[in-house]
């Protein structure tokens, strides 16, 4: 799958959290601060898991709809996959 540009730059933002949150740390920051950043982060990856999941989706309903083959299970993984994310 190739990913775009607004996914990649989400993923530069989430690996700034992820550096942000190690600076936090390494200053004895107060862990209510720290837990709120990780919050943050793991609620942007989870975001962009979804974003991409449904991009693939979307493509893939269209060529099955193509070659006329079931769409119902496509659509089982996907959901089974964003589950998994969680």
């Amino acid at each position: 799958m190739k990913y775009d540009e607004k996914v990649m730059n989400r993923m530069k933002r989430i690996e700034g959290q992820i550096r942000g949150l190690l600076k936090m740390m390494e200053e004895q920051k107060d862990c209510r601060d720290v837990v709120t950043q990780m919050s943050a982060a793991r609620s942007a990856l989870d975001r962009t898991a979804a974003l991409i999941v449904s991009q693939n989706l979307e493509k893939c309903i269209r060529e099955e709809q193509r070659n006329s083959e079931n769409t119902e299970e496509l659509i089982k993984e996907a959901v089974n996959l964003l589950v998994k994310s969680r």
